[in-house]
């Protein structure tokens, strides 16, 4: 059995950033494995050491500089690595969900797995559809919001946990092969060990380009732009107070008193 796991890169902003264009400037972003992708990770790697003759296969879309969040999917227990990238997903100003659905397609044609995990949603965008449209464009059965997971590999069925909106849950069979976008607290993911990074810059990370997997820049091609990018205005200031609780007791009631909270 193959699992393929979807992983992205995802930028985190520090409290106080400048913009630059059309992104917040380099200077002030970190670059982290999503969360959501990494209990994806955990899931299929949970699930291969339960199970005989599963091979864990993660692949993300992304430049150079992501090797290293994909190489920690590795390090996790992750077999093999592919990374989608070239001078066209480069010159892209925006890959929106549906190319992105189409290049995960054409990893899923090569790769042919059983099952496909992904994260619910990024925690840079939020969109949270990659994984369902996905499932389209493969014409695979899907899952969503999955935040329990009973497999039965020899029937072929995956048991799934669903949380819907409005509290509601729902108990459901899927056939494979299918997509499940896996929710936060299905399991706890795992710290990469010393030896896990280290036999994690020997396996297999396969670099493919638009042309590998049989497409060409007209994946990129998308109606949505982005126009522009400001900070949005705050409505309220924080006042913070340093020192002892005695020493600033008077201050906090002198400022309540100001906003008409406290009676003088």
């Amino acid at each position: 059995m193959k699992i393929l796991v979807t992983v992205k890169e995802v930028a985190e902003v520090e409290d106080e950033f400048e913009i630059d264009g059309l992104d917040i400037d380099a200077r002030y972003l970190d670059y982290d494995l999503n969360e959501w992708d990494d209990y994806a990770v955990e899931e299929a790697v949970q699930i291969s050491e339960e199970n005989d003759d599963v091979e864990v296969v993660t692949v993300t879309i992304g430049p150079e500089r992501s090797e290293e969040t994909i190489r920690m999917a590795l390090a996790k227990g992750a077999d093999r690595a592919i990374r989608v990238w070239d001078d066209d997903l480069e010159a892209a100003q925006f890959l929106d969900v549906s190319t992105k659905a189409d290049l995960l397609a054409a990893v899923v044609e090569a790769e042919e797995p059983d099952l496909v995990l992904t994260g619910v949603q990024a925690n840079d965008d939020s969109f949270g559809a990659t994984g369902v449209a996905l499932a389209e464009a493969i014409d695979f059965e899907w899952g969503a919001v999955v935040n329990a997971l009973d497999l039965d590999l020899d029937g072929g069925v995956a048991s799934v946990h669903r949380e819907l909106e409005g509290g509601v849950e729902e108990l459901t069979d899927i056939q494979l092969p299918a997509v499940l976008t896996i929710q936060t607290g299905i399991n706890e993911p795992r710290y990469a060990s010393l030896r896990g990074i280290r036999m994690a810059q020997r396996k297999e990370l396969d670099v493919q380009t638009l042309g590998d997997l049989g497409l060409d820049a007209s994946v990129t091609e998308t109606p949505v732009e982005r126009t522009s990018m400001y900070e949005p205005e705050s409505e309220g200031d924080a006042v913070v107070w340093e020192g002892s609780a005695d020493e600033t007791a008077g201050e906090l009631a002198a400022f309540l008193r100001d906003k008409g909270v406290v009676e003088g």
